[in-house]
């Protein structure tokens, strides 16, 4: 950690704010992905960086509002206005109505379609894809070499401030229309099926190992939309059933075959 963070930690922790020439500076940190929302531990668990995540809440009990250069007009917090990409970046933003707030971490290498958003506070990894209709919420991780496809809607969360962002790890693929929420952590390598829906208390059965998971997909998991029997008299006379997803397999060589990228679109 630099002293530059150390010298903006203090400050906020003496000042819950920052004053404007402070609040570049912390911009500028979570875009170079010097400060992050979420930090790895020794025990290999992802968690909420605290006083991270409330200084971008300071950003919005701030309150205002500015208008902002960009098309079509923007008029939004003064603290958080989009974000403006260099070529030098080595992002490509394709045109089309994407748009990413400041604060936002998108390394180079990144691909965004149109139309896709990245909220405040959100790490993209290097040579990850963002394709058309994706969200990426607020403080969310996604790792290197990830693909998101198209639809993907990847929760972010600001408040309470000890909750954990969404975590994607490097070289997962997230299908079309996934939904991911509420801090659930997808794993190395990961391949989630088209229009899964999965939050930290989802239950995932592994037919593979015979166990349960929540919380977590766990590393290489292949994982597609099941379902299971409801409880109850009502439920069995009507013949209900509820989502379940359900890890098929784990990643092989066909596997591997089916989620790759084609180099020219990068």
């Amino acid at each position: 950690m630099s002293v530059d963070i150390v010298r903006l930690e203090a400050i906020f922790a003496e000042n819950g704010a920052f004053g404007s020439e402070d609040w570049e500076a912390f911009l500028q940190a979570l875009e170079s992905g010097a400060l992050a929302a979420t930090s790895l531990g020794a025990d290999g668990r992802w968690e909420a960086v605290l006083w991270v995540k409330k200084a971008i809440l300071s950003g919005f009990k701030a309150g205002g509002v500015a208008s902002h250069d960009w098309p079509g007009g923007a008029f939004d917090r003064p603290a958080f206005p989009p974000r403006r990409f260099l070529a030098e970046d080595g992002v490509r933003v394709v045109p089309g109505g994407t748009s990413a707030r400041r604060g936002a971490c998108i390394a180079p290498g990144v691909v965004i379609m149109p139309p896709s958003y990245i909220n405040v506070g959100a790490i993209i990894g290097p040579g990850t894809m963002v394709d058309s209709h994706v969200l990426v919420g607020s403080c969310a991780r996604i790792g290197q070499g990830v693909h998101l496809s198209a639809g993907v809607q990847v929760g972010g969360v600001l408040e309470p401030p000890q909750a954990r962002p969404v975590v994607v790890e490097d070289g997962a693929f997230i299908g079309g229309l996934c939904g991911i929420f509420e801090g659930i952590v997808i794993r190395k390598n990961a391949v989630l099926a088209p229009g899964l829906i999965i939050s930290k208390s989802t239950r995932i059965y592994d037919l593979v190992l015979g166990k349960e998971w929540e919380g977590e997909v766990p590393e290489s998991a292949v994982v597609v939309p099941g379902a299971r029997p409801a409880r109850g008299d009502f439920a069995l006379e009507r013949g209900l059933s509820l989502q379940a997803p359900i890890i098929v397999k784990y990643r092989d060589k066909g596997t591997e075959a089916s989620v790759t990228l084609e180099s020219a679109l990068r």
